[in-house]
């Protein structure tokens, strides 16, 4: 339980720090792509004594961290494009639903269980996050033409967090947790050098140190939020189905509040059904997992 509970503060600092990128005007993208880097960096000091980086390529995870890394900043660039044409909430939304793949994932290949107060408590939390995320009386407004984005991070994000719980059920040993997250990572960050050199080489690059410092902040609870979830989902007392579902929710639902306390957001009557929701559904499918 310890480290699902870190897992959702690390994760929910995540969201404000993004919230202070926008006070500050730092470019998104750019801090993204170094706290890669630094998040890597914060795993091979702290969690890994003497790491040898020669025996990655021959570890069974190797592959799909690849993937893993070139899947975060692909979804990343399209939540970006999804925010330009539909909203912010749109993303939100279309990212924190995403829970339903990798909980469909464990009930049906790991044979999880599927009781009557957790499958009523996933369905809810579906519902909360929806209601959670929208910020108008209208809803989500998505011309049919920019549908495409959010699906692709729909299923952009439950794929993200699939494959982690593949891996880690599969081939990621105890002793490489550290350091299957610190690859990911890495992974990540030279895939997202990648643009920044097409974009020096476009002159569209735009370089500011303050975007470094944005990362090097976003690049320790990141680390963090992939470590905690990865050691939560090796607990044998919890199914990923629920572990999934109560961390998403749960940051969801911490995030609003953090909202309102820091930043003086204002909630629509949505916003406070949603959260209500939250809370029942959190509980429902907690008391499944006892």
């Amino acid at each position: 339980m310890i480290y699902l509970l870190l897992s959702i503060l690390s994760s929910t600092v995540i969201f404000v720090i993004f919230r202070l990128f926008k006070k500050f005007e730092i470019n998104t993208l750019q801090a993204i792509i170094f706290n890669y880097f630094v998040a890597c960096a914060v795993g091979l000091t702290w969690f890994i004594p003497n790491p040898d980086l020669r025996v990655i390529p021959q570890k069974d995870w190797f592959l799909g961290v690849i993937i893993l890394g070139f899947l975060f900043i692909a979804v990343f660039n399209l939540a970006a494009i999804t925010t330009q044409r539909s909203g912010l909430s749109v993303v939100a939304v279309a990212s924190k639903m995403s829970v339903a793949i990798p909980v469909l994932f464990g009930i049906f290949l790991y044979q999880e269980s599927t009781g009557l107060g957790k499958i009523f408590g996933i369905i809810l939390a579906l519902f909360a996050v929806y209601l959670s995320s929208i910020k108008t009386n209208k809803g989500l407004n998505i011309q049919p033409k920019n549908l495409i984005f959010p699906l692709l991070v729909f299923f952009g994000s439950g794929i993200i967090d699939t494959s982690i719980k593949y891996l880690e059920a599969n081939y990621v040993a105890n002793e490489d947790v550290g350091l299957f997250s610190s690859a990911i990572f890495a992974f990540a960050g030279i895939t997202g050098i990648s643009i920044l050199t097409i974009q020096a080489f476009s002159n569209k690059l735009k370089f500011q140190w303050k975007n470094v410092m944005g990362g090097i902040v976003l690049g320790i609870p990141n680390y963090f939020s992939i470590y905690f979830l990865v050691m939560a989902l090796r607990n044998p007392n919890f199914e990923s189905s629920t572990l999934f579902t109560l961390n998403n929710v749960a940051i969801v639902t911490l995030s609003t509040l953090l909202g309102i306390a820091l930043f003086r957001e204002r909630l629509i009557k949505h916003n406070w059904i949603g959260l209500a929701l939250a809370v029942i559904s959190i509980i429902l499918v907690a008391r499944s997992a006892v």
